[in-house]
């Protein structure tokens, strides 16, 4: 099956637990460690390569990574829909604050975190 909304496949996703019975394993606590775990593994995808070869994965390996992120993404949404956290407006929420905590005329080409900053005011 296949959606092109969050809210359908964050739909779908609940009624394959709910089909299988693994609502009672999706507590937030098991999602968050199930969501890191599966971060891993894509971190072990570019685990010693160059900056450059991380944009130049063959085929194969694209693939693997293509699945493991929607491994993570399967396991945000089942903790967003668990919490009942609307990641849309969530994520829009956060790029307000950003937009604040960084603004682009002060921060352009710096990878300094916000508090490096002087001046530094966290306003959240």
């Amino acid at each position: 099956m296949s959606s092109d909304n969050i809210d359908g496949l964050m739909h779908h996703m609940r009624a394959f637990a709910q089909a299988r019975d693994w609502e009672q394993f999706h507590s937030p606590k098991n999602l968050a460690m199930a969501m890191i775990a599966e971060c891993a593994e894509v971190v072990e995808h570019f685990q010693w390569l160059t900056e450059d070869q991380s944009y130049r994965l063959d085929d194969r390996k694209k693939e693997e990574v293509r699945l493991e992120l929607a491994d993570v993404f399967i396991f945000l949404m089942r903790l967003a829909d668990r919490l009942q956290v609307d990641l849309v407006q969530a994520a829009y929420d956060k790029a307000a604050i950003n937009e604040k905590r960084y603004p682009a005329d002060r921060v352009r080409g710096d990878a300094r975190r916000a508090s490096e900053y002087e001046g530094f005011d966290d306003g959240q």
